[in-house]
């Protein structure tokens, strides 16, 4: 187990500064290296492995999601599965390239039951939410996106260390406590007919 994973939900940030790493990029390498031998919650024991963010380490825009679905599990990469090509065609819509977006979720291992072949989706509840929230929160320390777009409850508990809902705080924009700003929607409104977050 390495250092980091035996650390508590208060552990200090950021990474990056901790060991001393000032490359961004390279400081978001050694974080994801770190997660991949994560074991901070028993989700680490139904899942195939952490799925850490992804993305330019200078991203403007950062899009966290609620957790990674079966298809990211198994690939190793958030949002390549059914949400993903929602988002994949949301962001085109709107004209960004997924390339340029840090792509994330508040919780780095797939919540299931398994039930035969199949590993059905569970919500992660606040516990597990909390003790994933090193690992986004050092992301958002190193990347310092200006806006972050929470895609859903979970995601916004994660930026927000508290509950929200959706229908209550769609669309709106919430200062975060570390600089910029988050917006709550789902991926599947975040582009409307007026283009993202319309």
């Amino acid at each position: 187990m390495s250092k980091v994973a035996a650390k508590g939900p208060q552990s200090e940030l950021p990474l990056f500064r901790e060991k001393r790493i000032n490359d961004p990029g390279r400081a978001l390498r050694q974080l994801a290296s770190e997660a991949r031998n994560c074991t901070r919650c028993d989700l680490c024991k139904n899942a195939t492995q952490t799925v850490f963010g992804e993305g330019p380490a200078d991203a403007h825009l950062m899009l966290v999601g609620e957790q990674p679905g079966d298809q990211e599990d198994l690939a190793g990469r958030p949002f390549v599965g059914p949400a993903g090509r929602v988002l994949d065609a949301a962001l085109e819509a709107a004209g960004i390239v997924r390339a340029d977006v840090y792509i994330t979720n508040a919780v780095k291992h797939f919540k299931n039951e398994p039930r035969g072949k199949r590993r059905i989706h569970k919500k992660p509840d606040t516990r597990e939410i909390d003790l994933c929230r090193f690992w986004l929160d050092n992301e958002m320390e190193i990347v310092r996106p200006r806006v972050v777009v929470a895609l859903g409850a979970t995601a916004a508990c994660g930026l927000m260390r508290r509950a929200m809902t959706i229908n209550a705080n769609r669309g709106r924009l919430i200062a975060l406590a570390g600089g910029g700003q988050a917006e709550v929607g789902e991926v599947g409104a975040v582009v409307g007919e007026d283009g993202l977050w319309g």
